[in-house]
């Protein structure tokens, strides 16, 4: 009767067995595969979540790509622009939670292989709307934004669950390696599917493809359960010791707390609430580059005499193409170099992942700031002072993570990873790509409308994001006041 009511909650509910067919004794290739070589099998996982993560960011970056190309097919001022990424970003952060709720209680394959069935639909669907219809057009973003939330909220739990900290660090780094190398491919994917093919709306008919890929390696290679690290655990594993769990390992205990209480003893973490908000500054600066360098670029370009004005139906899109190397080539950089620092820094000194942060925080701020000054001048300065702007701001993406992961007990990490993506994205770039479009108009407006101005006012409308990188450097100056303390506390 036991083995009966187990083979029922197995779909729901996730325990130690890697699939169903390990409650009744069958076993499956990935399943044998994974309980004979246990190595290999986290590293087949571990294949699978990074490949679907690259296609999230692929998907998320494609808009950003072909930004001229939109905003002059459907004839869009710089403000309704910005509100195509806001719009993505606002259905993403409000999804978070609700899909860090249902990761902390539910199988978490199912729901990774739901999001991305959902969100490679949703796009492929977008390809095919015209110019009359800007407002659908928006709200496929939006819905884009749900599924990709569904991944980004659940991937990293389900490898903290998978690997100890000295392991976690590295692998998470190989996972957000990813973040840059995706935002990338999607600059140079969409640039290169509308050159290529005359028509922009192609580059929304690869992704999908690559999302089915994806979620047939989820089915095929991830197994069905993957046992949660309990808070003893988890605690010992951190400390670098060596110790049995207080659990047996084959009972599964779901969380006992409410979601309400997970949130109280959060907004308590003052670790957890600055490096947060570290982090939300970087997701503003990032945001707000990403959705509009590549236009700022070709506008500088122009007011150089470097290249004609767009009056074409397909736009110059070289930016977009050397944009997406630099965020390629400055992603996995910043990210080894950030996850390698650590991991030396943290031998001497346990505060070493925030100032890490801190310092790349403030030093990426001076370089953004120095690149908008020059750009009017010489481009060639304002691709390098780019390049090392986001070379600093990618140094934080691991080493941020894995502080929440050691300062927050394992079962709230998924609503602390929600959370956290919330407040990012809600004060961050949620709202940075449509307030530097709208800071663009107003400039634009009090001035006669020129080929100079339109330069001028992204200009000037950019300098916001070298202060708003100056303010998460503090936070994460704030964060190494707490580190220690928290970092106790979640291993008792």
């Amino acid at each position: 009767e036991h083995e009966d009511t187990s083979l029922l909650l197995q779909p729901l509910f996730e325990g130690e067995n890697y699939g169903a067919a390990a409650a009744d004794g069958t076993r499956c290739p990935s399943v044998s595969v994974s309980r004979n070589n246990p190595a290999k099998r986290d590293c087949l996982v571990v294949a699978v979540l990074c490949f679907g993560n690259l296609v999230n960011f692929i998907d998320w970056f494609i808009v950003p790509g072909i930004l001229l190309d939109i905003q002059k097919y459907f004839g869009l001022s710089d403000g309704k622009t910005g509100l195509l990424q806001t719009v993505f970003t606002l259905c993403y952060m409000l999804a978070a939670p609700i899909f860090g709720y249902l990761g902390d209680r539910y199988n978490r394959k199912i729901i990774l292989g739901a999001g991305i069935f959902f969100w490679s639909g949703v796009t492929l669907g977008s390809s095919f709307i015209t110019e009359s219809h800007y407002r659908i057009f928006v709200l496929s973003r939006g819905l884009v934004g749900i599924g990709s939330a569904s991944y980004s909220t659940i991937a990293p739990t389900i490898i903290a669950d998978l690997f100890e900290e000295g392991k976690r660090t590295t692998v998470l780094s190989i996972f957000y390696i990813f973040i840059p190398v995706g935002s990338g491919c999607g600059y140079m994917l969409a640039a290169g599917m509308a050159k290529s093919t005359g028509d922009w709306h192609w580059a929304f008919r690869v992704t999908p493809c690559m999302g089915g890929l994806a979620l047939l390696l989820l089915i095929l290679l991830v197994p069905h359960k993957i046992q949660r690290k309990t808070a003893a655990h988890r605690a010992l594993s951190i400390s670098g010791m060596i110790g049995r769990a207080d659990e047996k390992p084959d009972v599964y205990r779901t969380a006992k707390t409410t979601w309400c209480q997970d949130v109280g003893s959060l907004v308590k973490n003052c670790s957890f609430v600055c490096s947060s908000l570290g982090l939300t500054a970087m997701a503003f600066v990032t945001g707000a580059l990403g959705m509009w360098m590549p236009l700022f670029l070709y506008r500088a370009q122009v007011v150089q005499g470097l290249v004609p004005p767009c009056l074409q139906d397909s736009c110059n899109s070289s930016n977009s193409l050397i944009f997406g190397g630099i965020t390629i080539g400055t992603g996995i950089v910043g990210i080894i170099a950030g996850a390698e620092a650590a991991r030396r820094l943290r031998k001497i000194n346990n505060k070493a992942d925030p100032l890490i942060c801190a310092s790349s925080m403030f030093i990426s701020a001076l370089c953004l700031y120095i690149a908008l000054m020059v750009a009017q001048t010489n481009i060639l300065s304002t691709f390098i002072f780019i390049a090392f702007g986001e070379l600093f701001l990618s140094v934080n993406w691991a080493v941020v993570t894995d502080i929440l992961l050691y300062v927050v007990t394992p079962r709230r990490q998924s609503t602390a990873i929600a959370l956290q993506i919330l407040v990012s994205h809600l004060l961050g770039d949620a709202g940075s790509p449509y307030l530097i479009g709208v800071i663009s108009n107003a400039i634009q407006a009090r001035n006669t409308p020129s080929l100079q101005w339109s330069f001028r006012s992204m200009q000037y409308s950019f300098v916001t994001c070298a202060f708003v990188g100056v303010f998460g450097g503090g936070f994460f100056l704030l964060t190494s006041f707490y580190v220690e303390e928290d970092r106790k506390e979640a291993q008792r």
